[in-house]
């Protein structure tokens, strides 16, 4: 068995050396194809999807690489290299949305809530959780006043902030599990007032728009809504699901 994750760890690592070789020599398509291979065969990485999205940034391809770095962002929301080529991306996009405003509050919980991965925020909360059952100790066990105060405020404070880790953290997971936002990957689409050709022509969206999937249930057809809050139905095929 231990051969055998050496083998496997060798031949991704082979992979990935080929893949990054092929970007620096400017052969992108064989590197993207390279990195496509690394990601069925061993799993998603936010470092692999960002190369991927690279690559497909330098062949014009700007659908795949919104959807790749947006991949690469869920992973790793607080990586600013991946934001700023995704922003970078997104404005070679033909469709400026412009989204409803909305509270302070919420837009200061998904800046904070997105600071850390899912994973980073689960390990701030075990942290968090020995401190705070240390601070209790302290404060159970110390005879002196001064330090039970100090053990109880710090075993309150870190109870919170651990609390607030695992909710930071099940926000995070949900987001990787839920799947409702997609990329346009059609040049042009007509979104339709209802799953059908024959409905109404509601507007058209280029490649690389993102977009939330309000209705998942039809096979052929999805109901999308912009952060505009305009809605229609799209055929399947003309998205790609981050």
């Amino acid at each position: 068995m231990l051969f055998m994750a050496v083998a496997v760890t060798t031949a991704f690592g082979q992979t990935k050396i080929l893949a990054d070789s092929a970007y620096v020599n400017n052969d992108f398509a064989k590197a993207a194809e390279l990195y496509e291979s690394i990601l069925n065969n061993e799993g998603e990485s936010a470092d692999i999807y960002y190369n991927l999205g690279n690559s497909y940034y330098k062949m014009d391809n700007i659908a795949k690489a919104i959807l790749n770095y947006e991949r690469a962002l869920l992973l790793n929301p607080a990586d600013n290299d991946i934001q700023f080529n995704l922003e970078l991306a997104q404005s070679k996009t033909i469709d400026k949305v412009v989204p409803m405003s909305e509270f302070f509050f919420v837009t200061w919980t998904k800046s904070l809530t997105n600071i850390m991965s899912e994973r980073g925020w689960a390990q701030t909360g075990i942290i968090t959780f020995i401190i705070a059952l240390v601070a209790l100790a302290v404060y159970f066990f110390n005879k002196r006043i001064v330090l039970k105060k100090i053990g109880f405020i710090s075993a309150i404070a870190f109870l919170f902030f651990c609390i607030l880790a695992n909710i930071f953290a099940s926000t995070q997971k949900a987001d990787l599990q839920n799947h409702s936002n997609a990329i346009i990957m059609a040049p042009s689409i007509t979104v339709k007032s209802t799953p059908n050709d024959n409905g109404t022509e509601l507007f058209i969206l280029h490649e690389g728009r993102k977009v939330i999937i309000k209705d998942n249930t039809m096979k052929e057809w999805k109901e999308i809504q912009l952060e505009d809050g305009n809605a229609g139905w799209v055929p399947a095929q003309a998205i790609e699901i981050i």
